[in-house]
C-alpha cells in the first residue's frame, strides 16, 4: 500500500524545510544539498526515488549558483579546474539522466545507499589540508575530466549534484584544500544540474513546482552555510560530512527494507 502524499500547509512547510536543510548543507559541504534533499523528499513528500532525484536536481540549480558565487567572493574557487571538470560533468549528466529512466527503482535505491557509504568511509580516512592549491598537468587534466564524468553520472542518476563525489576526490586524490574543493564543486554543479534538469523535465520526471520551492529555500540557506564552512576546521568538516552521509544512508536503508521488491 502506497503512503498518502502530504497536502495543504504541511506540504509547503515540508518543502521549505527540505530546502533550508539542503541549502545549509550545500554551503557547508559544497555538495548541492541533494544528499539530504532526496531522502527528505522520499520521507516527507512520499516521492519515489526517481522523482525525488529529479526534483532535487532542479532545486540544486539556484542553490549551486548562489553557493559558488559566495565561495568565489571569498577566493575559494579554481575557475580553470572547474571548467575542465564541468566539461566531463555535462556529458556525464546526460548519461545519468538517461540511466535514471531505465534502472528499476529497487536497484536505484540500493546503488544510492552504497555510494553514500563508500564516500563516508573515504571522508573518515582522509584528512584535508587547508590552503593547498590545484596544480595543472596533462595527467591532472585527464583526471579532472574523468572526475567530471563520474560526477555528472551521479548527478543525473541520483539527483545529488555530484558534489559527494567531487569534494572527496579533489581532497583525497588531487590534494586540494577542502574549501577550494567545495567551491569548485559547487561551480561545476551549475551546468551539470541545469543539463540534468532539462533532460528530466522533458521526460516529465521532475516536480517543477516542488523543485522551485525547495530551490528558493535552499538558496536562502546556502550563504550562511558557506560562512559556517569558513569557520569549521577541515578535519571536523570531513567527519561531519561522513556522519551526514551515513545518516542519510541509514534512513534510505530503513525505507528500502520497508518496501517490498516488485
Amino acid at each position: 500500500m502506497t503512503a498518502t502524499r502530504p497536502t495543504g500547509a504541511w506540504y509547503w512547510t515540508a518543502l521549505v524545510f527540505t530546502g533550508l536543510i539542503g541549502g545549509l548543507l550545500s554551503g557547508v559541504f559544497g555538495v548541492g544539498g541533494g544528499i539530504v534533499m532526496v531522502p527528505l523528499l522520499i520521507a516527507l513528500m512520499r516521492m519515489d526515488q526517481r522523482r525525488a532525484a529529479a526534483t532535487s536536481l532542479a532545486a540544486i540549480v539556484p542553490t549551486s549558483i548562489v553557493g559558488s558565487i559566495t565561495y568565489l567572493v571569498n577566493g575559494h574557487i579554481d575557475l580553470v579546474a572547474g571548467a575542465i571538470i564541468a566539461a566531463g560533468a555535462v556529458v556525464g549528466s546526460v548519461i545519468g539522466t538517461n540511466l535514471l529512466r531505465r534502472i528499476p527503482l529497487f536497484w536505484l535505491r540500493w546503488l544510492f545507499i552504497a555510494l553514500l557509504i563508500l564516500v563516508a568511509v573515504r571522508m573518515m580516512v582522509v584528512e584535508p589540508e587547508r590552503g593547498a592549491a590545484l596544480e595543472l598537468s596533462w595527467i591532472v587534466v585527464l583526471g579532472y575530466l574523468a572526475l567530471g564524468l563520474a560526477m555528472g553520472v551521479a548527478s543525473g542518476l541520483f539527483g545529488i549534484g555530484g558534489g559527494v563525489i567531487a569534494v572527496p576526490a579533489l581532497v583525497a586524490v588531487f590534494g586540494v584544500s577542502d574549501l577550494i574543493a567545495k567551491g569548485t564543486s559547487l561551480l561545476v554543479l551549475v551546468p551539470t544540474s541545469i543539463v540534468g534538469t532539462v533532460a528530466n523535465a522533458r521526460a516529465r520526471q521532475v516536480d517543477l513546482p516542488a523543485g522551485l520551492v525547495v530551490g528558493v529555500a535552499a538558496t536562502i540557506a546556502a550563504v550562511p552555510g558557506v560562512a559556517l564552512a569558513l569557520l569549521i576546521p577541515p578535519r571536523l568538516s570531513s567527519i561531519l560530512f561522513a556522519v551526514l552521509l551515513l545518516l542519510a544512508a541509514a534512513q534510505l536503508t530503513l525505507e528500502a527494507l520497508r518496501t517490498k521488491r516488485p
